[in-house]
């Protein structure tokens, strides 16, 4: 994007992030120099299109959107998002960390998207963590593509080859071949299923947060009553009044055999529970988890102090988390006599 607007004649200094956003999004921008440009988002946790029309001008790179939101919302005026932005000069990029609720189901390129990343992870099912962040395509749109890293990939005369001439190119970047192991796992995902395949799976992330949001939301409070797309976000509200916060149910949940869900994050919700359960999960799975955390409530109600010193049958009690941040011990050395 930078490379596009320098052809133009102004680099431009600023990337507007919505404050729904994962850390990641200010963290690419800062590191690629942009000055980063918090946008609060509307009651209903999209993007308040008049706070847009006031923020963006003609030093605006780019907005930084993902969609659906870490709030599990779809941003339902995207071409409003769009017209706004392209009128300016500026561009929208998506972070296409949720494309688990959109697969087989719309083209981002439609609704006015400039350029986004594609997540391998989750959506094509490579493992979250240990390779999986990091590791996946960049799309854009035509007018982009001269820009893009070499070397690019081409087919000449039924044969592959690369291509290093690219004369308004932004180069090589580090790492060009990614994890290759993460391509081909998701590259096998795909094709297992197919185009009709990856539409079911769509349709089951979103029916699967759904579920888990109508079973819950009478115990558990739903700050945002949107639709929810991949994922549901509740808070601890109700909890809290009890002295029980959405850590301490996080823990309890070991105890019950589940790994626990996100924990405060997105942090425009205090003390959120964010649920993503993916196409992944069965019905009977659903249940189980739905069951789990609808006896925590009912035990942050009768005995809060079970949830607030949880877990308790692992082999080892709760950590101070804190101390582990601030001072991690790293290797284990033996005591000294």
């Amino acid at each position: 994007m930078r490379a596009w607007h320098e052809s133009r004649g102004n680099a431009r200094r600023k990337i507007i992030i919505p404050d729904s956003a994962h850390g990641t999004n200010p963290a690419t921008a800062a590191i690629c120099g942009y000055q980063v440009e918090n946008l609060k988002s509307n009651p209903q946790g999209g993007i308040d299109l008049e706070a847009l029309e006031r923020q963006v001008d003609e030093d605006t790179a780019a907005l930084m959107l993902t969609n659906p939101s870490t709030l599990g919302v779809f941003e339902n005026e995207i071409h409003k998002i769009a017209d706004i932005l392209h009128a300016k000069g500026a561009l929208l990029y998506m972070d296409g960390a949720n494309m688990n609720a959109l697969v087989g189901k719309v083209r981002p390129g439609d609704f006015g998207v400039d350029v986004m990343h594609l997540n391998l992870h989750k959506t094509f099912s490579t493992p979250h963590g240990g390779g999986g962040p990091g590791s996946g395509p960049v799309a854009c749109k035509k007018f982009l593509e001269p820009f893009l890293p070499t070397p690019v990939l081409l087919k000449k005369d039924g044969n592959l080859h690369w291509e290093y001439d690219r004369p308004q190119s932004v180069g090589r970047v580090r790492a060009f071949y990614g994890n290759t192991g993460m391509f081909i796992r998701a590259l096998a995902y795909i094709l297992a299923n197919g185009p009709d395949g990856l539409r079911q799976t769509t349709e089951d992330a979103v029916l699967n947060a759904n579920y888990i949001r109508k079973n819950l939301e009478d115990l558990y409070d739903l700050p945002y009553k949107t639709p929810s797309m991949h994922e549901v976000v509740f808070s601890d509200k109700r909890q809290a009044a009890k002295g029980v916060k959405t850590g301490d149910i996080a823990k309890r949940l070991i105890d019950y055999g589940f790994h626990p869900y996100t924990v405060s994050f997105p942090l425009i919700v205090h003390g959120a529970l964010m649920i993503e359960p993916t196409e992944s999960e069965s019905l009977e799975e659903l249940d189980l988890f739905i069951e789990a955390m609808r006896s925590i409530a009912k035990e942050v109600e009768e005995t809060p102090e079970l949830v607030k010193s949880a877990p308790h049958s692992t082999r080892v009690s709760r950590l101070d988390e804190v101390q582990a941040a601030r001072k991690p011990v790293l290797r284990w050395r033996p005591e000294s006599k």
